[in-house]
This record gives C-alpha cells, sequence and structure tokens, in this order.
C-alpha cells in the first residue's frame, strides 16, 4: 500500500496510506485537521480558569416585574415580523436513559421482582431504579406500546407484573422484539399522556413554538438536528401530527432538520496518541459531540433564533411559565441588541467624543460584564473607539439560569482568559482542573445551572450573518477515554456548544424561575409529577 509523507515537522502523522487521505477526503476532513487534533491528544485538554460563579447583581440578572410587559411587547414586534426560529439537538440516543434497566438485565436474566427487591433493599441503586419503573410502569405514555408488543410475542404484561417477572416486560422496552427504546433517540419516545392520544418529545416541541415562535402569518419555524438513521421517522410524525396542531393553534410549521455533519468528526487515537485504526485498516473517527452543531446553527441562516434542550418539555398543564419566560428573554436580548446597534452605528459614524466613549463603556461594563483593558484610560480615542467595536460587533446570546438543586450540568461563571480579563461563560464540570482544591471549591460553590435555555441574536447591525465559527475557542475541547473492540482509545469532543463554542460570544445571564426546566434524563424521571397529565 502507497503512503504519502505529510508533515516534516513532529511525527504526529507521519506516514498515511493513500486510502486514508480519500477517506479523510470523502468526510470532509483536511490532513491539517487531524493534525491539529493529534497536538491536542498529545498537550491535553486545558482547563478553563474559575475566578468565581456568576450571582445576581454579579453576572446574573433578575428581571423586575414591571418591566415584564416591555419584554413581552419587544417579544411580540419580533415575532410577528417573522424574526424567531426554534432550534433543537435532537439526535441524541435515549440509550442513557435506560442504565439502570440495562445493567440489571445484564446481571439478572429472569429479572424476577424477588431478587431485585433483596438486592434493593441492600442498597443498590440500580435496583432501587428498576423497582420504581416497575410499580410506575401503567403510568408511562408508552405502556400501551409494551402491551401491545407483548401481546403480538403471546405475552400479557399484566399477569408478568403480577408474578414478579419483569424480564418480557423489559426486553419488550429495550429490544426489537418490541418498541426498541435503546435505540430511539429522545426525540421519538413518548413522554405525555393526554385523553386523545400521547405525545413525543419531539410533537411537545411543536406544540411550545406554537405560542412563542409564530410570526404574523402564523407560521412557525423549528428546526431540529436529527441522526440520518431517524430522519424519516421524525418526518412521519411530522406529517401525522402536524396538521392536527396546526388545526388546533391556528398554525403552520414549517420545520427542517439536519444532520451533524462528518466533516466535524474527530480522529480517535490509542493511549499513545497514534491514530486508531478499525480491524479492517481504516482510521477511526467519532462524532465531534453537540459542538459540533455550532456549524449546523451557522447554516441556518436565521436572526434570533431560541435553543432549548430535546427532553426539557412538559405537559400542556405546566407550558404558561415556559411561554412567559420565553418571550422575556427574546425581549431582553431585542433590547440589549437595540443598544448595542445604536452605539456601533455611532462609533462608525463619527468621531466620538470622550463622554461618548465613557458612556458605551459603562454600557458594556454595567449590561454586558465586558471588562476594558488594565490600561484603558491611557488609550486614545482611537484605540477606546476600536475596543469596543470589536467587542460589540459579536453574536450575543442570553441565557436563563436556574437555581442550582442539585442536578447534573454546566453553570454560569466568571473565567479568567489568557490575557488575565474576565468573561461570562458557561462551565461544564469537565473543563475544570480535578486536582485544584482551589478551583473545585468555586465550582461547588455555584449557585445557579445552566438549563440551556438560550436566546441568539446571530446577524450584526448591519444585516449581516456572523460566521459563528469564527468565534469558537479552540482549545475548550474535552478528552474522554473510551474502548472499541476491546482496545482503549482516547476520543475528543469539541468545544460544547453553549460552552466554548459560544465563548467568544457577548453573554448575559437571566435568572429564570426553576418550574422552566423539567429535564429527563433518566426514565424514571418521566414518572415525576411535572410529567404526568394529571
Amino acid at each position: 500500500m502507497a503512503t504519502v509523507q505529510v508533515e516534516k515537522k513532529g511525527n504526529e502523522l507521519s506516514h498515511l496510506k493513500d486510502t486514508d487521505i480519500a477517506q479523510m477526503k470523502a468526510m470532509g476532513i483536511t490532513v491539517e485537521q487531524v493534525r491539529s487534533q493529534i497536538r491536542t491528544f498529545k498537550r491535553g485538554a486545558s482547563y478553563l480558569k474559575l475566578n468565581r460563579p456568576c450571582t445576581v447583581g454579579d453576572g446574573i440578572r433578575v428581571i423586575p416585574e414591571d418591566e415584564v410587559r416591555k419584554f413581552s411587547l419587544l417579544h411580540k414586534e419580533a415575532a410577528s415580523s417573522g424574526r424567531l426560529l426554534k432550534f433543537v439537538p435532537a439526535s441524541g440516543a435515549a440509550s442513557r436513559m435506560f442504565k439502570a434497566l440495562l445493567q440489571l438485565r445484564k446481571v439478572y436474566q429472569d429479572c424476577d421482582r424477588d431478587k431485585i427487591t433483596r438486592k434493593a433493599g441492600q442498597g443498590d441503586g440500580e435496583a432501587e431504579e428498576v423497582l420504581r419503573f416497575m410499580e410506575g410502569i401503567m403510568r408511562f405514555a408508552f405502556f400501551d406500546d409494551i402491551k401491545s408488543a407483548m401481546a403480538a410475542s403471546g405475552f400479557d404484561t399484566e399477569t408478568e407484573l403480577r408474578k414478579g417477572r419483569f424480564k418480557e416486560i423489559i426486553d419488550h422496552l429495550l429490544t426489537s422484539r418490541g418498541i426498541y427504546y435503546t435505540h430511539l433517540p429522545k426525540g421519538l419516545l413518548k413522554f405525555h399522556s393526554y385523553p386523545e392520544g400521547s405525545r413525543t418529545s419531539f410533537e411537545e416541541h411543536l406544540v411550545e413554538a406554537a405560542e412563542y415562535v409564530g410570526d404574523a402569518e402564523g407560521i412557525c419555524r423549528l428546526h431540529f438536528t436529527v441522526s440520518p438513521e431517524h430522519q424519516q421517522k421524525f418526518a412521519d410524525i411530522l406529517e401525522g401530527v402536524g396538521p392536527r396542531y396546526e388545526e388546533r393553534y391556528g398554525v403552520r410549521f414549517q420545520v427542517n432538520f439536519s444532520l451533524q455533519k462528518q466533516s466535524t468528526d474527530t480522529i480517535a487515537v490509542d493511549l499513545n496518541n497514534k491514530p486508531f485504526r478499525e480491524k479492517d485498516g481504516s482510521l477511526l473517527f467519532r462524532p465531534g459531540g453537540h459542538g459540533a452543531l455550532i456549524e449546523n446553527l451557522n447554516d441556518l441562516r436565521g436572526d434570533i433564533i431560541y435553543i432549548k434542550n430535546i427532553d426539557n418539555i412538559v405537559p400542556d398543564r405546566l407550558k404558561c411559565p415556559t411561554f412567559k419566560w420565553k418571550k422575556i428573554l427574546a425581549g431582553y436580548l431585542i433590547e440589549i441588541q437595540k443598544k448595542v446597534f445604536g452605539y456601533l452605528e455611532r462609533l462608525a459614524a463619527e468621531k466620538p467624543e470622550h463622554n461618548f466613549i465613557e458612556e458605551v463603556m459603562d454600557f458594556a461594563r454595567n449590561r454586558l460584564y465586558l471588562s476594558p483593558p488594565v490600561d484603558w484610560r491611557w488609550k486614545s480615542s482611537g484605540e477606546k473607539r476600536r475596543f469596543l467595536q470589536n467587542r460589540l460587533k459579536r453574536p450575543l446570546r442570553v441565557c436563563g439560569m436556574v437555581r442550582n438543586e442539585g442536578e447534573p450540568g454546566g453553570g454560569p461563571f466568571w473565567v479568567e482568559g489568557k490575557d488575565g480579563a474576565l468573561s461570562l461563560q458557561i462551565v461544564e464540570t469537565v473543563q475544570v482542573d480535578p486536582e485544584s482544591e482551589e478551583q473545585q471549591t468555586i465550582l461547588g460553590s455555584a449557585t445557579y445551572f445552566n438549563p440551556v435555555d438560550i436566546v441568539c441574536a446571530v446577524r450584526d447591525n448591519e444585516g449581516k450573518l456572523f460566521d459563528l465559527k469564527g468565534f469558537v475557542d479552540p482549545d475548550a475541547v474535552f478528552i474522554s477515554q473510551k474502548s472499541k473492540d476491546g482496545r482503549d482509545l482516547k476520543a475528543l469532543e469539541l468545544p460544547g456548544l453553549w460552552n466554548g463554542a459560544m465563548a467568544n460570544w457577548i453573554t448575559v445571564f437571566v435568572e429564570v424561575p426553576i418550574n422552566t426546566f423539567n429535564p429527563v434524563k433518566t426514565i424514571n424521571d418521566l414518572l415525576r409529577t411535572e410529567h404526568q397529565s394529571l
């Protein structure tokens, strides 16, 4: 097999086969990208330097009740003119939701109630989760689907439950013998029950968007990122239920789907940082994580874009707080955007006076939490103007933050950059040095949590689209250890979508009530009162 010399410095990719080059080219990946990724593996992921957690008045704003109407009206104006779009990452597999069931099924082939009860009595958390699942199984929106699948196989669900035989029930939930939920993304799982039938989380996002995304003509624009093997299933659901929801809510859905690009996949390496090869000799590339979706977001050519996770959705009876705060967040973003645009136009159009420059800096400092350079007072007017133009002409996001009640995930922090400047960032646990007691103490002192309730503005004051890829922190990657075919490997995730991928945006944090955050991370979360249609 012929080989190609691809570099003279270092040995990240000292030799590549012709087939390797062809494989990379077919994926839209360059040799330089792979070389850079291997260098990252060698040096290791860099950690952020936390300065302090954000708190109310120090990075987080509380919206006064007397401002709610103003922001709601700004939202209404933007919605009517068709500026709004909802973006939902929906390609994530649901398999992690069923960890306890999968583990117990592996350990106990018969999944007998008495055996699992004894294990739970010994403090086994996974056994306790399985028992809770079985005790509440009739309350799940997909219960009738399990019953139908089991009946087709000759089993009666109620009889199996009564006799404490859980194996067939679990098999018909998790495997291809039944509804095969471990094979589906969360967006295709039935979350909530209603008198007229059950809804998937995908459907709930359609219903939710009908309230706050629709324009003056009733058009609701939504975009879902999906996996290629499931795109048709999403399209089939939309075709089946879309007309019914359109008639009920007086809207028309304009839904588009996109796939995570192969060009955002990252090379896997062995523990010696050499490219990991499959059994057939080809290079192993892995999906780059949700940070890869900055490309999808960039391609939307949108204006004001809501971002929300697929699993943070509630039944109709609890949607009103979500509607209220979605409108407030968008209205607040629009108010800030108008102010920023006005300042940018004046900065570009005239030679600014000292007082005006200081007015803009005060706004940037107090409303956007942008810090001036340490030598600000000694800079010339021209230097100050260029600094402000650079910092203000960026994508803008307003991020809802909830009080931390122990949910796993990231939170809002003041982060110190390499130049010593502070910025607001959403930080994940893996981005903080686990060996630093000081950094871990700051991390643990956070009182707010990121529910992924974000509104973005992606056009500048001239109406031009920002190239969002130009505002990514390329160092904010994650490295994890995995295995393939019994061999250890290291995997690289790109900077997270709302972490490093938006690190250089203008970021504003706003407190939102905890009742707007109701995620489904495990299957038993659907048994919470918040996910039951009472």
